[in-house]
């Protein structure tokens, strides 16, 4: 039996009017929108985020909250987010730790799967790391440093965030690159260790461009070099590792916007085009450049890629380095 025109169009009408229908039509955003940082308030992701949820207020037109959920590396505000519903409404202000570092440093102990269980709305910053050492430390140069370091009978000492953090990594790949043995500090925060470099106490380490450029300035600190493939707008002066004698060293530490894998392709496609449009705005790169953050963009496919690419690299590093959480 065939329906006819009337039949069909109730029917439709009927779907239209039904709780999943309606829930296919209503608008985003609907309700005021949840970005959830999985660090304390206070350090850089925070600041960013921050900066970011007034410009995000004026582009969706609701609410932005920025929700600090922080612990296990990361770990506890992501997993908050996996277990939201994938409508647009909750945000993670995601990171290379919990992205892409975490799923092996945790060895199957986490309870999502970054690949799986979100899917990228964008890149929203890149920070190369600052090589910084106790000013005092007798080497300015990156072929200075690595006489320094050749010159000791002993592995030297370095600090960092803790284990498997981007300031650890930074300086693995650093010592495999210039082939020289290093040994690890691991401290519970960068803070921590910045009271035992800052007087000598141990000598050197990299820290994350946002956390180094105010010790590089006020002369507590000198800065080597920087880990990315160009400089920073915060340093022209420093180096990159590159150009210093490790041709194609490149390493940042990256944040991204990220929602629950189910979250449809129009809601993921609108929320790029606002993370695009507020960081084309003067004000944020400005703000971005003083961070020492690179401005980056593009579409959600790209920060997927960026999220698997970095997954295999740096969770092979931490198999490698046999790598535990603190």
């Amino acid at each position: 039996m065939t329906l006819s025109r009337r039949d069909a169009l109730a029917g439709a009408m009927l779907g239209l009017l039904s709780p999943s229908g309606l829930l296919a039509q209503a608008p985003f955003p609907s309700r005021p929108v949840r970005f959830v940082v999985p660090y304390p308030p206070g350090g850089i992701a925070d600041a960013m985020a921050r900066l970011l949820q007034a410009p995000l207020q004026a582009q969706l037109g609701v609410p932005v909250i920025v929700e600090n959920r922080a612990g296990a590396g990361g770990n506890l505000g992501t997993d908050l987010v996996v277990k939201s519903a994938a409508d647009g409404h909750t945000l993670l202000f995601g990171a290379s730790g919990p992205l892409a570092v975490n799923q092996t440093l945790y060895k199957g102990r986490l309870g999502y799967d970054p690949q799986r269980d979100l899917r990228g709305v964008a890149q929203l910053a890149a920070f190369p790391l600052v090589l910084v050492a106790h000013r005092k430390l007798p080497a300015s140069t990156v072929t200075e440093f690595l006489a320094w370091l050749r010159g000791e009978p002993d592995a030297q000492s370095y600090a960092s965030a803790g284990n498997g953090t981007p300031q650890h990594l930074a300086a693995e790949l650093f010592a495999r690159s210039a082939g020289v043995k290093l040994v690890h500090v691991p401290y519970r925060g960068a803070a921590l260790a910045m009271i035992d470099l800052v007087p000598g106490r141990v000598p050197f380490m990299f820290e994350i461009a946002g956390g180094a450029i105010p010790h590089v300035r006020s002369g507590s600190l000198k800065a080597i070099a920087v880990t990315s493939e160009q400089r920073l707008k915060a340093l022209p002066g420093v180096p990159t590792l590159s150009e210093s004698g490790l041709p194609g060293f490149d390493f940042t530490a990256w944040n991204g916007a990220s929602v629950p894998a189910g979250t449809s392709d129009a809601v993921v496609a609108r929320l790029n085009e606002v993370f695009q449009h507020v960081l084309r705005e003067p004000a944020i790169q400005q703000k971005w450049d003083e961070l020492g953050s690179l401005v980056v963009s593009g579409p959600p496919a790209q920060f997927d890629r960026l999220v698997r690419a970095e997954s295999r690299r740096l969770g092979a590093l931490v198999t490698e380095l046999g790598l535990v959480p603190d």
